[in-house]
């Protein structure tokens, strides 16, 4: 194969282009947890696009306001609500699902995208900094999915989740041992929890993203972008480009909508089969702490 055909995969239809018809969230509730910032804000508008109520939940009231108005400005978009929520506090979980039924309606789509990370070797990982992203990623996942499944179960009616992953829930995930571990959780609950809430009519399914590079990627996971690859992202993806953040929202919005019903229990990758890449002969063995440019390991 020669350079002069190697094209990569087409570019995405453009922003503001919608994947399913217009006014399929039309009536529908939908709660996005991160929704304030990055990619899931990418997934809330294209939830907006389709006609759908908006509730996002965030930390940082500041930057959920600046969204809120945002996601509110997109054509199509039904009404828009914000809460600050800590998603490792099952009581304040409750209160926003109460606030979202008071304000707009129980929510019949959740969309689990808050999760916290960054890259350490396993060994430099301090408890405390392990239960960060562990209760966050996984346990905060739990109690949002648990207060949206008994609520639809004692009300009898449907509803569909959308757990954000990361394919390393499957290969493991050298420099991320603690994020690595809380997905392959999150993967678990979706596979368990749609087999037990199916009868229910309740659908769980997962959403890996690729590289899909934002304003507000961390630092840390920014630095170890350029550390790779500072001039050639793009040269690493099997599909010889990176992911545009709408491309994930549309995949987010077909997982939740009437189109998917028979789909359920299923974690969809969207990353131009990254994550399946292999060379023919491996690449040296370069250790965590030295890709991360730490120095030898001292115990405190």
């Amino acid at each position: 194969m020669t350079d002069d055909i190697r094209r990569g995969l087409p570019a995405p239809p453009p922003l503001g282009a919608a994947a399913l018809p217009p006014g399929t969230y039309g009536g529908q509730v939908v709660l996005v947890t991160g929704g304030g910032t990055g990619l899931g804000k990418a997934i809330a508008a294209e939830f907006a696009r389709l006609g759908a109520d908006l509730l996002i939940a965030g930390r940082r009231a500041g930057r959920l306001e600046a969204a809120r108005e945002e996601l509110a400005a997109v054509p199509g978009a039904g009404r828009v609500a914000a809460a600050v929520c800590d998603i490792r506090d099952p009581g304040r979980v409750a209160e926003v699902f109460d606030a979202a039924e008071a304000s707009l309606g129980p929510p019949d789509v959740l969309v689990n995208n808050a999760a916290a990370n960054f890259p350490s070797p396993a060994e430099d990982l301090s408890p405390n900094a392990w239960r960060a992203v562990v209760d966050t990623t996984l346990t905060g996942t739990w109690f949002m999915t648990r207060e949206f499944g008994r609520r639809h179960l004692a009300a009898g009616t449907p509803g569909a989740i959308v757990s954000v992953g990361a394919s390393y829930a499957w290969t493991g995930g050298p420099g991320f041992a603690h994020s690595a571990a809380a997905k392959a959780g999150v993967k678990n609950l979706v596979e368990t929890l749609a087999v037990e809430w199916g009868p229910y009519g309740i659908r769980v399914n997962g959403l890996v993203p690729g590289l899909f590079p934002h304003a507000d990627m961390t630092e840390d996971i920014r630095g170890g972008l350029e550390r790779a690859a500072p001039d050639a992202k793009d040269a690493r993806q099997p599909a010889l480009r990176v992911g545009a953040p709408r491309e994930l929202g549309w995949a987010a919005t077909f997982l939740a909508s009437p189109y998917a019903r028979f789909v359920s229990g299923h974690t969809l990758v969207v990353d131009g089969a990254n994550w399946q890449r292999r060379s023919l002969v491996q690449p040296e063995v370069v250790p965590v702490r030295d890709q991360l440019g730490r120095g030898p390991f001292t115990p405190d």
